[in-house]
């Protein structure tokens, strides 16, 4: 077994080698190349796992993107996809393989960090992987939705098709991502072949814009309605008056039994808003962006710190074979990551650290479960007041 990468004109072999591994059959791309799910494949990232006659058996890809770290800063990360191998080839290594090349090529391009959307916990977590964002929905009945309390927000509401307002969306989506730590971009290749889901993907939706007074889009919401359910793909705005309003649209629509909101993050207030508290069903909880580092200082010096302080860091890296020690200083908010040979404060996986750089998780909570270990009674505790962030991470965006 061996890997080497996929070149272009091998496209549709890569194509058809990774369908058939998960079981499916690739749809019928548009006349201009577009709308299947993998229409922004970057064809020049593209992985094969062959055997000794040269056959390929298995497929990894990955995307292009940019990650929103806590203080809104953003750095260039790997999404990891397209990950498969043929049902005859499983448990003789080949995966282990895929992820080990993949990993260091992304490591040798420069990116600190890779992500990817778990289908499997068990599969991942082993290469180092960790969840670090979390999303739920919410199901609202009609009739119970009144809010306690009018949103404040000002502005207009304007309803278009998708096809006619993928520049706003582009543009506010853009916004809304640079300012959410856990946010990935969606790179202009995305919009233009019409890749992923909705709303990139071309099938039809309503855009419910909201303006502001002065006429700029400041947000919008995605929305299909069938058989009396109403279900909305994504709200994207930073300002949780205008969520208020575009979640009254859809909340006051007609011919409208239920509404469900999907990808809404651990700490969102929608559902206090509402009079009857119990009237949002919580559900579809889950976990969504996984996160591996690649390059530790890299990662704790790229984002920003809610206090100063110094913490020192035992992290074990099995799959690549690498363990080191870290001393992370913060001084007047500014990090500093440098090798040490103090007595650690924690001990933790690889794919642990993932779980916590974006504060989604807090490192008490992985002491708590046994999978950190604190070398001392302030240590789980010193940690969390370093990692804590003002909002939790939050990924909408699907790959």
């Amino acid at each position: 077994m061996r890997i080497r990468s996929a070149a272009t004109e091998e496209y549709d072999l890569f194509i058809t080698t990774m369908h058939t591994a998960f079981g499916l059959f690739p749809g019928t791309p548009a006349e201009d190349g577009g709308g299947v799910w993998w229409a922004a494949n970057e064809r020049d990232r593209n992985l094969f796992a062959v055997t000794d006659d040269g056959k390929p058996v298995g497929t990894a890809g990955a995307y292009t993107f940019e990650l929103t770290l806590p203080g809104e800063t953003s750095i260039p990360v790997s999404g990891v996809t397209a990950v498969g191998v043929l049902p005859t080839h499983r448990r003789r290594g080949a995966l282990t393989a895929l992820m080990r090349h993949q990993l260091t090529e992304i490591r040798e391009r420069g990116d600190a960090l890779a992500v990817l959307l778990c289908s499997e916990a068990l599969i991942y977590r082993r290469f180092g992987y960790g969840p670090a964002t979390y999303t739920h929905e919410l199901t609202v009945p009609r009739h119970r939705s009144a809010f306690a309390r009018p949103h404040t927000a000002k502005g207009t509401v304007e309803v278009l098709r998708r096809d006619d307002c993928v520049e706003i969306m582009r543009e506010v989506y853009d916004r809304y991502r640079r300012a959410r730590p856990g946010a990935l971009s969606r790179p202009e290749h995305w919009w233009t072949t019409r890749g992923g889901q909705p709303p990139i993907a071309p099938a039809p939706r309503y855009i419910a814009v909201h303006r502001d007074e002065d006429g700029t889009p400041d947000g919008y919401a995605s929305y299909s309605l069938e058989s009396g359910t109403l279900t909305v793909d994504e709200t994207i705005t930073g300002d949780d008056e205008v969520f208020a309003v575009l979640a009254r649209h859809v909340l006051d629509h007609d011919l409208v039994e239920k509404v469900v909101l999907k990808h809404l993050p651990p700490d969102h207030p929608l559902r206090w808003r509402f009079e009857d508290f119990r009237a949002a069903e919580n559900g579809n909880h889950m976990d969504w962006l996984w996160v591996r580092v690649l390059d530790v200082p890299r990662a704790l010096t790229s984002r920003s710190w809610s206090t100063d302080g110094e913490l020192v860091l035992d992290v074990d890296d099995p799959f690549l074979g690498e363990r080191e020690r870290w001393l992370l200083t913060v001084t007047d908010g500014k990090p500093e990551c440098v090798t040490t040979d103090r007595a650690p404060d924690l001990s933790l996986d690889i794919s642990d650290l993932g779980s916590v750089l974006l504060g989604g998780t807090t490192p008490g909570t992985l002491v708590r479960a046994g999978r950190v270990q604190a070398h001392h009674p302030d240590a789980a505790a010193l940690a969390d007041a370093l990692f804590r962030t003002d909002r939790s991470p939050h990924c909408l965006h699907w790959f």
